[in-house]
């Protein structure tokens, strides 16, 4: 929260019409949960929505390289394969990509701050700099609506909003689901008369 109140006095981001609003929606899908002890990210998958829309033609998938042996559950989850991820390229020539197709825009994602995790420990590991991209999570426009807890599965909220759930624990179909999730939001929000991510913000401070 004292990161919502921090952001209030931020830039123009904040303050432009969520109907107008572009940003990156990202998912990666990665080994564990821990990059600090080791744990890696083996795709990126992310959809840029234009001005609130979802630019269908857009978006950026890539496989990442990595030479251990998955776990079975792993596997079992992503449906990845070990000979696939030997062959793809490293994370830093996959992150320079990625970022020139970000560009400067922000980032939304679901549970976010499992990407946020990855894309901190990638950038000091590779660049010795911080990540930087603003990160906006689906929690902050659902709890709005929903009032429920932080940590929501998507293929649930997809489920309630009678949003297809397709191509699951793949990063690029669930940056998919999440983006179709945000644009579904930001119309849910608007009735409650949020029309900026600082009218959000703004909720957001009010709930219990």
């Amino acid at each position: 929260m004292r990161q919502l109140q921090k952001d209030l006095n931020q830039d123009r981001l904040i303050q432009t019409s969520l109907n107008q609003m572009s940003a990156v929606v990202v998912d990666i899908e990665t080994t564990g949960f821990s990059p600090d002890n080791g744990d890696q990210i083996l795709s990126i998958g992310a959809v840029k929505i234009l001005n609130g829309r979802i630019d269908h033609d857009n978006y950026f998938y890539s496989l990442i390289q990595y030479e251990k042996d998955l776990a079975s559950s792993i596997k079992h989850l992503t449906g990845l394969k070990e000979e696939e991820l030997k062959n793809a390229p490293p994370l830093a020539d996959v992150l320079m990509d990625f970022l020139k197709y970000t560009e400067s825009l922000p980032f939304i994602a679901h549970h976010s701050n499992h990407e946020k995790r990855f894309f901190q420990h990638a950038f000091w590991q590779l660049y010795r700099t911080s990540f930087k991209h603003r990160v906006f999570d689906t929690s902050f426009l659902y709890r709005i609506i929903d009032t429920v807890e932080h940590s929501v599965r998507l293929e649930t909220l997809c489920e309630k909003n009678q949003i297809e759930v397709k191509h699951r624990h793949h990063a690029l179909g669930d940056a998919m689901l999440t983006a179709k999730l945000w644009v579904c939001y930001v119309e849910k929000v608007k009735e409650k008369g949020c029309f900026t991510m600082q009218d959000v913000y703004e909720k957001l401070a009010k709930l219990p």
